[in-house]
């Protein structure tokens, strides 16, 4: 955070610029609302260790990796560490050949902990089983290469047997040496057969004696197995214990023709978008590849990811309900959803909301901040934060396009919306050099300057359109903007050389969801020269960050008299004098009347009572909550709880703590109310995500 000082008449004032809030799940009132984290972070694995959490996720081919996330109540998290600041097993790593490392490096870690020892297993296409290990979280961690081709594995320690399971659909069972030189020859067994629903991603736990293997089948849509035996070599049994949760979003935009087994798209290719609204617009990303971890107390809480658009594939945390020896997801009465705003983990500690990083960077400190990470491994001679004091200087290197410029410096953007700016000075840039401002991604976009006959201009770049818009600039020091809407998939690129007001440049970029890089859409400062050789050096200084929607504080109408309008039909909520919840046309002399408002009233927890304002009563679930069971009745009871659900855009759902299930209407059928709905179809219009309005709003 940098200082402002201002003398006036020689006393000196001192302000602090204010910190912009980013987005935590923690609610601040005893609730948290998913995803834990609004940006890519794939491939959940946690552990308990006492009261302790700990949390690794995928990172690729980006350095440093393997982030340690440590956490008292599974909500807030902070980062330990990186396990390692340079993995480099080959050329590709260095950003060298057709491909790179983009899609390859980090898939899917696995932690775990055993006699005072933290272990973390990855695999890495091409060089096998990386083992790093620990006996502080917080590192250093020792790292070994055990070779052998197991990915998205997981690791039980079984006495003093190490046991791995994977594979997808057939799962293989291997033992580890207990010195982690190798695997027990002649240990790898079947002990799934095909053919058991099983996936991938496994997630391995011994509970009370019996062996539980949690796996993500993603065919055609993501769902969670759970396999169960009381022998570790099988007979299993298998159940779905998470299935159709979306959190009411759908699949984005996604990029067709380049994944990670693909060459890198040079400028000029073709990349092709398909439209999630061209036949395929009901189609989910829903959650899967995660696990489960226990409290202190005996309660159970399920991690998993869904792919998010963009974006890339977020994590998110559940209420685990045990049924039958099965270990499922969601809440009694409404298993296999999980609610997108429930009760924090009651672990006994009392967590302030905090954010994983801090975001903005003004490169005054003699590090970075923890939350950049260079697109693979960089020329640690060609950059600098010590050569000019409150800058990061970026050398630039020789290379054909921004895919292939090393030394890029980037880390996650934020949802669901969220601005990047950044100060640009070129002046020490030579002829063909580069330097700005960029999305990277399958396809990427870029804003910068370029040094063409000696003279400055600003460039952007459209590589799906392949189309360069270039301006001449006055002076070569500009302020570069990017303002992403993750939600939509869409990005503006602006820019200002007064660094007050901002030009835009490039209109409307489409992003999208691809598997090139196996990551969400990163913002990039880039710097390199197309005349094939090494030029001179870009300065950048104060990027900003702003989340304009990660304050949600006023996203609950607590005390305010509001309107329900159902997303599915904009019909509104009325409170009948039949005594039942059901709706009224707009126009209608029951939409102007008194039944159409109701007053949201507190009760804590993020729950709430609504009170309808023409004296019918309080909104009330009855029996088993079916349609023409959601009632008005006079006096309050435990039956009139919702736990108020945010949807953003005032837009919500109330979830009944007497079913654990949603308020809701058949739009099809023109039935009353009712509050047996399992959750939100992924285009929110299946009758239960309504969009409220302060009266007179």
């Amino acid at each position: 955070m940098k200082k402002i000082i201002l003398i006036l008449l020689g006393i000196v004032f001192v302000f602090h610029e204010v910190k912009s809030q980013s987005w935590v799940a923690d609610n601040g009132n005893g609730t948290f609302t998913n995803p834990l984290f609004y940006e890519d972070f794939s491939d959940p694995d946690i552990i308990r260790v006492g009261n302790d959490y700990y949390m690794v996720g995928s990172t690729m081919h980006v350095m440093p990796g393997l982030p340690v996330l440590h956490s008292k109540d599974l909500v807030n998290w902070q980062l330990l560490t990186y396990a390692f600041d340079t993995l480099d097993l080959g050329p590709e790593f260095h950003l060298e050949g057709n491909h790179g490392a983009y899609g390859n490096g980090i898939w899917a870690p696995a932690i775990r902990y055993h006699n005072g020892m933290f272990y973390i297993f990855v695999n890495v296409n091409g060089y096998g089983l990386q083992v790093y290990t620990s006996t502080n979280p917080a590192g250093p961690w020792a790292h070994r290469n055990m070779g052998g081709i197991i990915y998205d594995l997981g690791v039980l320690f079984d006495g003093d047997k190490i046991y791995a399971v994977y594979g997808y659909d057939e799962v293989h069972l291997i033992e580890i040496k207990s010195d982690l030189s190798g695997y027990v020859e002649g240990s790898d067994k079947v002990i799934i057969p095909k053919g058991n629903a099983m996936g991938e991603g496994h997630h391995f736990y011994k509970i009370k004696g019996k062996y539980y293997i949690i796996s993500a089948d993603y065919a055609p849509v993501g769902r969670m197995q759970c396999a169960r035996a009381d022998n570790i070599d099988g007979p299993y049994q298998t159940v779905v214990i998470s299935d159709r949760e979306t959190m009411g979003t759908q699949r984005g935009w996604t990029t067709q023709n380049f994944g990670f087994w693909s060459a890198n798209p040079v400028p000029g290719d073709t990349i092709k978008l398909s439209d999630p609204g061209n036949g395929n617009y009901f189609a989910a990303y829903t959650l899967h590849q995660g696990g489960i971890v226990d409290l202190p107390n005996g309660d159970w809480w399920g991690f998993s990811m869904a792919d998010a658009k963009a974006l890339g594939r977020m994590t998110f945390l559940s209420p685990v309900t045990w049924k039958d020896g099965w270990p499922y997801f969601g809440l009694p009465g409404n298993l296999g959803r999980s609610p997108r705003t429930w009760l924090k983990p009651n672990t006994g500690v009392n967590v302030k909301p905090v954010s994983v990083f801090k975001r903005s960077d003004d490169f005054a400190s003699s590090k970075l901040q923890p939350v950049w990470q260079w697109n693979h491994i960089p020329v640690n001679a060609k950059w600098s934060l010590a050569e000019k004091k409150g800058v990061l200087r970026l050398h630039t290197l020789p290379a054909s396009d921004f895919f292939k410029a090393k030394n890029t410096l980037t880390q996650h953007v934020v949802g669901p919306v969220s601005e990047a700016t950044v100060t640009l000075d070129a002046t020490g840039m030579k002829e063909g050099d580069i330097a700005g401002l960029g999305l990277l991604s399958v396809p990427y976009y870029w804003i910068g300057i370029i040094v063409r006959n000696n003279k400055y201009f600003l460039r952007s770049y459209n590589e799906v359109t392949n189309t360069t818009l270039e301006e001449p600039l006055n002076f070569p020091k500009i302020a570069l903007r990017v303002y992403g809407n993750y939600e939509s998939d869409t990005a503006n690129f602006s820019y200002s050389e007064n660094f007050k007001t901002f030009q835009a440049i490039g209109g409307k970029l489409q992003l999208a969801y691809q598997m090139k890089t196996f990551q969400g859409v990163r913002y990039s400062l880039f710097a390199f020269n197309t005349e094939g050789r090494e030029g001179g050096y870009a300065d950048f200084d104060d990027f900003i960050m702003k989340e304009p929607l990660a304050n949600r504080s006023q996203n609950t109408p607590l005390g305010k008299i509001i309107t329900l309008r159902n997303f599915s039909n904009n019909l509104l909520a009325y409170a009948s004098p039949h005594g039942l919840l059901h709706f009224a046309y707009s126009g209608s002399p029951e939409a102007k009347s008194s039944g159409v408002k109701f007053n949201v009233l507190d009760r804590g927890l993020g729950r709430v009572v609504l009170e309808a304002q023409n004296g019918m009563g309080f909104l009330t679930v009855a029996g088993e909550g079916l349609s023409g069971d959601v009632r008005l009745v006079k006096k309050e009871s435990e039956d009139c709880l919702f736990q108020w659900q945010d949807m953003l855009h005032n837009q919500c759902m109330l979830m009944s703590l007497k079913t654990h299930r949603y308020l809701g209407l058949d739009p099809e059928t023109g039935e009353p109310y009712s509050a047996d709905w399992p959750g939100a179809a992924p285009n929110r219009k299946n009758g239960i995500v309504l969009v409220w309005n302060v009266e007179g709003y």
